[in-house]
């Protein structure tokens, strides 16, 4: 049985508790909802006091999935709500579908009577189909990014783990949630309480808003070659027009012969083959995130026609882009892996 924790210190007295509403869409991602509500329970245990509240909130006002299957009973449905709370929109698979017109009513509603609102891994996704993020910071996770920077223009896109910017938040996905609610509970009360919750969770490697949510590219492909890394960064940066090997092997100081010979002892594939596979796995983003059309979508990663596109999709996934978009059913709106 566990001990309690050492109380934090220097908590101010408070008036009432803060209060989070989580808006939980349909089949939402639970380990980012986790990441933001224990490190409420675990300040209010910590400090000895009710710092933080909370309740739970969706579309129909009774119950909600999670991705996993697991089901959780709602508080409220898309009720107002004080204009003190925060509110927390926790997206996960399939955000496009579950962000419905009530969904985005309500969001407006709340935003214009000033209410801080957050979106939770896809979540974000809810809030710029609101329109609340426009001319704002954001982040969402990594494999939603090409999908989301194709609808939103107005966003101004981040990768980072999570962004605070005014009275809209926004986290990656996974555990980022953790990072964002130790700011909250720092800026609240003090780096003392949040030190000490991520203590309690274990969490020994706190991130800011200036950290990335994916890992390096050294560490991404198991291979620490500077002139590898900066050829790939280069391909990742260009796959809309992309770079000859010639002019890519000329930018890092190589020969086009040696750029090959790298590739292929590291990656075992050629340059042009992984800037091929890139430019696909970007094209099958598209596909499954975004109404764009499948013209739109090569022309996107670089092809300079639908034909050739197809050839080269067909030989690396054994299907077709309009056979992988009907067999999805459709745009998949920011299908997550976690």
């Amino acid at each position: 049985m566990s001990t309690s924790p050492r109380k934090a210190t220097h908590v101010a007295k408070i008036e009432s508790p803060r209060r989070f509403v989580f808006l939980l869409l349909d089949r939402f991602t639970m380990l980012s909802f986790a990441g933001a509500i224990e490190p409420l329970r675990i300040a209010n245990r910590v400090a000895g006091a009710p710092l933080y509240s909370w309740a739970l909130a969706g579309e129909g006002g009774e119950f909600a999935t999670c991705s996993n299957g697991a089901a959780f009973k709602l508080d409220m449905g898309l009720d107002e709500i004080e204009r003190e709370d925060t509110l927390l929109v926790c997206g996960g698979i399939d955000v496009q579908k579950s962000t419905t017109r009530g969904i985005i009513g309500w969001l407006r509603r709340e935003a214009r009577r000033g209410v801080v609102i957050g979106g939770l891994c896809t979540g974000s996704y809810a809030l710029a189909k609101a329109g609340l993020l426009d001319g704002k910071k954001a982040t969402i996770h990594w494999e939603n990014q090409d999908g989301f920077l194709e609808e939103f223009e107005d966003v101004k896109l981040t990768k980072s783990v999570f962004v605070v910017d005014g009275n809209r938040l926004s986290t990656a996905g996974g555990t980022a949630s953790i990072d964002m609610m130790l700011k909250l509970i720092a800026a609240d009360h003090g780096d003392d309480l949040a030190n000490t919750v991520a203590d309690q969770l274990i969490y020994s490697s706190i991130r800011t808003d200036q950290d990335t949510q994916r890992l390096s590219i050294p560490t991404r492909i198991g291979v620490r070659h500077p002139k590898l890394s900066q050829v790939i960064q280069m391909m990742e940066a260009n796959i809309e027009d992309p770079i000859s090997p010639a002019d890519l092997a000329d930018d890092v100081g190589m020969s086009t012969r040696q750029l090959e010979r790298l590739f292929r002892r590291y990656l075992n594939r050629s340059p042009k083959r992984y800037y091929m596979e890139l430019r696909l796995q970007k094209a099958r983003n598209l596909l499954m995130q975004t109404d764009m059309s499948v013209i739109n979508v090569a022309l996107a990663c670089g092809f300079a026609s639908p034909s050739h596109f197809s050839k080269c999709y067909r030989a690396h996934y054994n299907t077709t882009p309009y056979r992988e978009r009907g067999t999805q059913g459709g745009p998949a709106g920011a299908r997550l892996s976690i």
